[in-house]
């Protein structure tokens, strides 16, 4: 059921990004002849609202073709009015983010219904105080809460640790212990760390574990759309500084993922409940918004640099030029999705 779940999700978050450049495509008065999720070989379709909707075979994806717009044959030209080519470099630009920006919507639409829901946060509350750290020093104890750090209210671990993180001289702690109210001066240092990428970094720090003590948060209405633009800011920042180091080496290309795990991490979300499909659901939305803009020809990013392309010289880029393009940016994106297939299959025997 849990892998029914996943793809039922895969596919919503396919359709989201497709129906982003549909609309547009609408708006601007372009014909979409197709409205496709999946590739390959047609295995059900309907028509209404004036073109066909399809579900196709090779389920990794989806499109919509406009009318004036082939990617298997760039060359092919159309100049009606309601074609793609007959628009400005802008109109088509306003097409080509659509899809990108409805899967950032999807995702926070995702990340604020989880907050309506009460996520779980870490308290600041100390399971283990290691020996001649800062807290240990100051006679921070096991079982202590941290109340606030330099007047500043602190309510979660994460709020904590960036207080810490960022703070420059000597800290004012107030902690409770029991019943009371004790108050701690420290100085953080800096202290190896692992970081999300797993690297390792030095991170001010003060010497002190969680104890795994957890709560529901209650954020009311305008806290869970702040919480709900952190995240989807956040996840963003984090997608393309993943990317960025796999393009650098710092992250080892055996750590890209492909379909498998993608399937595999979305059933294994939906089995540990709800509000962790959500957030899986909303981390993927993220992650096809954020690499559908990256320049790849074959990408909506490519189309997007080509139409830049355009507005700045004035003239589009040559056949030849486009067609090549095209068909290297095909190429990559075949072969990324190949080691990322590769990839699973190794995880999957063990390799």
């Amino acid at each position: 059921m849990s892998w029914f779940i996943s793809f039922l999700i895969l596919s919503f978050l396919i359709f989201f990004h497709e129906l982003g450049h549909y609309l547009a495509a609408r708006i601007v008065g372009v014909y979409v002849e197709v409205f496709s999720i999946g590739f390959g070989p047609k295995l059900a379709a309907f028509r209404a609202f004036g073109n066909e909707w399809r579900i196709s075979a090779i389920f990794l994806g989806g499109y919509v073709k406009m009318k004036g717009q082939d990617d298997s044959n760039p060359t092919k030209k159309n100049y009606d009015p309601d074609s793609y080519l007959s628009k400005t470099p802008l109109q088509r630009i306003f097409i080509l983010v659509a899809g990108p920006f409805a899967n950032f919507i999807a995702a926070y639409l995702f990340f604020f219904a989880i907050a309506l829901g009460g996520p779980v946060a870490l308290e600041p509350v100390i399971g283990e105080v290691s020996k001649n750290s800062p807290a240990e020093v100051a006679g921070l104890r096991k079982n202590d809460k941290i109340v606030s750090i330099n007047g500043k209210k602190i309510t979660t671990w994460s709020e904590m640790a960036k207080a810490i993180g960022a703070s420059k001289g000597t800290l004012q702690l107030q902690v409770q212990r029991g019943g009371y109210i004790e108050f701690k001066t420290l100085t953080p240092t800096y202290q190896e760390a692992i970081n999300e990428f797993g690297e390792k970094i030095k991170r001010k720090m003060i010497g002190i574990r969680s104890a795994g003590v957890t709560k529901k948060m209650d954020l009311g209405l305008f806290g869970s759309l702040r919480y709900a633009w952190d995240k989807t800011l956040w996840t963003s920042t984090m997608i393309f500084k993943g990317v960025e180091k796999l393009i650098t080496g710092e992250v080892p290309a055996k750590e890209l993922g492909g379909v498998i795990s993608i399937v595999k991490i979305t059933s294994d979300a939906a089995q540990a409940g709800w509000m962790s499909a959500l957030f899986f659901a909303a981390l993927f939305s993220v992650n096809l918004g954020v690499l559908n803009l990256f320049p790849i020809p074959a990408l909506d990013g490519g189309h997007i640099m080509f139409n830049l392309y355009e507005m700045i010289t004035r003239k589009q880029p040559s056949e030849e030029v486009l067609y090549r393009l095209t068909v290297a940016g095909w190429v990559l994106l075949l072969g990324l999705m190949g080691l990322g297939l590769y990839n699973d299959i190794n995880r999957l025997t063990g390799s």
